[in-house]
Formats: C-alpha cells, sequence, structure tokens
C-alpha cells in the first residue's frame, strides 16, 4: 500500500476538460483516506494557476499547493541560475514567466509552443545556444501528446532536433527527469519507494517514475496505446484511476 501518490493530470484526470469516468470521485476517495497526494504534470500550454482552476471548475477537489507543473520547475531553476531566458513556449504561458528578466537572454527555455514551432524562433533558439553557450532547459522528452482525439507532436521531438543541431544536452526539468519527482517527494516527506506513480504515459511517467525508484503503474487512458505495458516490465497495469484506487484502499484495508 503506497504511502503517497502522484498522479499526471491530462489523460488520467480528464481529457480535453471532461473528467474521466469515476476520477473525480476516486481523487476524493484518496483524500479521504489521508493518502498524500499530488498532481504532476508537462503540461505547458497553460500557467500552474490555470491547471489548479480548470481542475476545481471540473469538480476535483485540490489545492493549489498538491500541483507541480514543469513550467514551475523551469522557472524555479531560472531563479535559482539567475539565467535571463529566451522563451520558446506557448503564448498561454508566458504569463508564468512575466517577472523574469527577459532582455540579453543567456538560456534557452523550450516548452510546447504550438505554432511558434517556425523556423525562425527554432533558429533563434540554435543560435544562442552555439554562440552564447546558452543552457537549453526544457520541459521534458515526450513525443507526443493526446487532444480531441487525436496525437500531436509535444516538446520533445523539438528538444532533440535543438540538441542535435548545437550538439549538447538539454536539461530536462519536468518528468521524466528524476530530479523532477525527488523534488516532489521532498516536500510529501515520503520515500520514493513509498510512493505510487500513475500516468498514461508510458516513458515519461511509468518508467521514468520507476528508474527513480518509485512504484509505477501504468493506466489505459489518455495516450496509452495497446502494447505499452510491455515497455514497462514490473508496472502495474490498470484500466483507469478508478479502478487503481478501488484497488489501493482494498488493499489498505486488507
Amino acid at each position: 500500500m503506497p504511502q503517497a501518490v502522484l498522479l499526471d493530470i491530462s489523460g488520467v484526470l480528464h481529457e480535453d476538460g471532461v473528467p474521466l469516468p469515476g476520477a473525480v470521485e476516486a481523487v476524493e476517495r484518496l483524500q479521504s483516506a489521508n493518502v498524500a497526494l499530488r498532481f504532476v504534470t508537462n503540461t505547458s500550454r497553460k500557467t500552474s494557476a490555470a491547471v489548479y482552476a480548470e481542475l476545481v471548475e471540473m469538480g476535483f477537489g485540490v489545492e493549489h499547493q498538491q500541483i507541480y507543473t514543469a513550467p514551475e520547475a523551469v522557472k524555479a531553476y531560472l531563479q535559482q541560475h539567475r539565467l535571463r531566458p529566451y522563451l520558446l513556449i506557448h503564448d498561454a504561458l508566458v504569463p508564468e514567466f512575466e517577472e523574469l528578466d527577459l532582455h540579453d537572454p543567456n538560456a534557452v527555455v523550450l516548452c510546447d509552443a504550438g505554432q511558434r514551432f517556425d523556423y525562425a524562433n527554432l533558429d533563434t533558439a540554435f543560435q544562442l545556444l552555439v554562440e552564447r553557450d546558452a543552457p537549453l532547459l526544457a520541459v521534458g522528452t515526450n513525443r507526443y501528446f493526446r487532444r480531441q482525439g487525436r496525437l500531436h507532436l509535444d516538446a520533445g521531438p523539438f528538444v532533440k532536433a535543438l540538441e542535435y543541431a548545437a550538439d549538447i544536452h538539454a536539461v530536462i526539468l519536468g518528468k521524466p527527469a528524476s530530479g523532477f519527482f525527488h523534488a516532489v517527494l521532498h516536500d510529501v516527506g515520503v520515500e520514493a519507494a513509498d510512493t505510487l506513480m500513475m500516468g498514461d504515459d508510458v516513458e515519461a511517467d511509468v518508467v521514468a517514475a520507476m528508474e527513480a525508484g518509485l512504484q509505477g503503474c501504468l493506466v489505459k487512458t489518455g495516450k496509452y496505446r495497446d502494447g505499452d505495458e510491455k515497455r514497462a516490465p514490473g508496472a502495474r497495469v490498470e484500466s483507469n484511476l478508478a479502478d487503481v484506487v478501488e484497488k489501493i484502499l482494498q488493499e489498505r484495508q486488507g
């Protein structure tokens, strides 16, 4: 029985802003059982405040401080190292970084930038990387995300393109970086081995969590594709969040 549970958001709690069947009640059951609960996401098309507001609007009983986003981790890194970023990000995420100094950038931040992933912006980022030795900071290496029933390119392919062109390695600050998981665990005060990470992304959520010492659970919702479980040997596999919570609480009683 895990003492703490980390939940991915999109594809686990909801799809396209619609709660998945039983997800709201499942979160309520975990909260009522006093399981340490955190919500972790690489979502980079909205601010942490927007993520929180949307979850509340959908009926999830969450606290803002329970939510950990990869863009927040990037912002903390920039502040800690006193870096001035060139932001290759989605327009909706700009407010997350508005208090930072953006003049004369000496770092590149890459999130899911949507239509801003054009030649001019990618080339500007490339020039900073090779001409100024600017570090490349990224939310994650996710290959794709699911929206409106279809898969779409995520930030990962563009991270890899800039790494290849500039012959560098990006600093990954969200999932699948072990540092992201351990930062959350430090806040929770629970050991990795006593924590279950639940997600629909077999690589960034499940395999990465297990490599960081956590337990992993793959749910067959969201971006899950047939056969993903074969890529995460040793992981728990369940149909959805509600089923996982039901079995966890039964284990606790037994």
